[in-house]
């Protein structure tokens, strides 16, 4: 009876959390006066050895000599959807990034998927748009990016799997879709070999375009996947694009997942915008979603390993 009242009160705040960080996601929302005068403390759950906290309203950039490394994630710019401005959606992107390596400084940026709407023609002149970043990017395949592995190799210069490093910090790109378009979970035992390759390095992130997760309308359900991460004591985060509508972040067996809207396509947050991401010297993980027309933070998170 007593241990069964424990998990009942264990599960209820966990779900109490989960209101409380949606909560306060919406007071985004408030007008700047109130943002001003009101003093929110941060929203904090501890588990699977990190302390994640969310900070919609008191966030402070913090200061460029803590930063030691600052890396930027875009997606869903649809270059050719009918009836968008997609030219001009890569276009912005590539500035909006560009300024940010000019003011703070960014080692990489991730476009997480979905970079052309379904015409395979169409991925060299994204590559032309995203050659005019002044730092080295790397690309995720979505479900509208409907070309074959050589091409998308002989493309970007990299298999649709990969990972790279950037001094002791491992990335992790994965694919979650096919020629056709099918919504798909990683390939596991790829994954299991790629994590494995960097299971001595300081700090990890996956980038993959859909969440393995049915927590979204447009997520797929990846157990084994998600089992994996939780099991990657050095995985920091996982982010996605995919669900234009999603700008925040998500947490399953103690793992934070991000999401970060869209630069293109014509549906989504009613912003067009990209997420940054920082690790402190001290490997605090500081990540915020920025609204590109008004230059201004939608959310933060801090990450903290204990």
């Amino acid at each position: 009876m007593r241990n069964s009242l424990f998990h009942a009160k264990k599960s209820q705040r966990a779900k109490e959390f989960f209101h409380i960080l949606n909560f306060a996601t919406l007071n985004l929302l408030m007008d700047r006066r109130k943002f001003i005068s009101t003093t929110v403390k941060a929203i904090s759950i501890v588990c699977a050895g990190q302390t994640l906290m969310a900070n919609p309203r008191t966030f402070r950039m913090p200061a460029s000599d803590k930063v030691r490394l600052r890396f930027a994630v875009a997606s869903d710019g649809h270059y050719g959807q009918p009836n968008t401005d997609f030219d001009q959606f890569h276009l912005d992107v590539v500035n909006w990034l560009n300024e940010e390596n000019k003011t703070r400084g960014l080692a990489f940026t991730v476009f997480n998927g979905d970079v052309i709407h379904d015409d395979p023609t169409l991925l060299s002149g994204v590559k032309e748009k995203f050659d005019r970043l002044d730092v080295p990017y790397h690309v995720s395949r979505g479900n509208h990016d409907r070309v074959t592995a050589d091409e998308w190799q002989g493309t970007w210069g990299n298999p649709l799997d990969h990972s790279f490093t950037v001094d002791d910090v491992a990335c992790l790109v994965l694919d979650t879709s096919n020629q056709k378009g099918d919504y798909l979970c990683p390939d596991p035992d790829l994954t299991g070999s790629l994590f494995k390759s960097h299971s001595a390095a300081a700090g990890m992130f996956v980038f993959m375009h859909i969440t393995p997760r049915n927590w979204t309308e447009n997520g797929v359900q990846c157990s084994r996947l998600t089992k994996t991460f939780a099991r990657q004591k050095n995985l920091r985060a996982i982010f996605h694009g995919h669900d234009h509508d999603q700008d925040n972040m998500k947490v399953f067996r103690g793992m934070p997942y991000f999401f970060d809207g869209h630069f293109g396509g014509n549906w989504g947050v009613a912003y067009r915008g990209y997420r940054i991401v920082e690790v402190l010297n001290d490997d605090t993980v500081v990540s915020y979603q920025m609204n590109a027309d008004s230059r201004q933070q939608v959310n933060s998170f801090r990450s903290n390993h204990s």
